[in-house]
């Protein structure tokens, strides 16, 4: 008499294996695009800019500094300060405007990020429009006249 014995499947392991590494793929992307891609935030800030640059070693990006005069409420005092607004611009069209706007207040509109890449920029604020841009406070246009100088 024979003896039927049934033997255990090959395929079990590897179909195990190929549904957990689809697993970790598909985690590994939702990762990748919730840090990097997804837009966490937008708003639109306002003040001084102080700084605007085209820099970087391999990825040269457009990086720029906005100075947002307040009050500190932590102090009892109720003493100014300054806060700084740093920001990256991918748009050419864009670091062009800010170019010439260096001493003006502007209004940046801005996407946020939770992760920044390199191509992107620096920081994880990204400036996609400027809304609008005035002179800053004390400046007037007429030209500097020294202390004796008449017009």
């Amino acid at each position: 008499m024979e003896e039927y014995s049934e033997k255990p499947k090959k395929g079990i392991g590897r179909k195990i294996l190929t549904t957990l590494s689809i697993v970790v793929v598909l985690a590994a992307a939702a990762f990748v695009f919730f840090k990097f891609f997804f837009v966490f935030g937008t708003g639109v800030k306002a003040g001084e800019l102080n700084l605007f640059v085209y820099k970087g070693y391999v990825f040269k990006t457009y990086e720029g500094r906005l100075i947002q005069a307040g009050y500190n409420s932590k102090n009892s005092n109720n003493t100014i300060q300054s806060n700084e607004f740093n920001f990256s611009v991918k748009d050419e069209k864009v670091a062009k405007q800010l170019e010439r706007c260096t001493g003006k207040v502007v209004e940046l509109h801005y996407k946020e990020y939770l992760g920044t890449l390199p191509w992107r920029g620096m920081t994880k604020y990204v400036v996609d429009s400027v809304y609008s841009v005035s002179p800053s406070v004390g400046q007037t246009g007429a030209p500097l006249l020294l202390p004796g100088e008449v017009l």
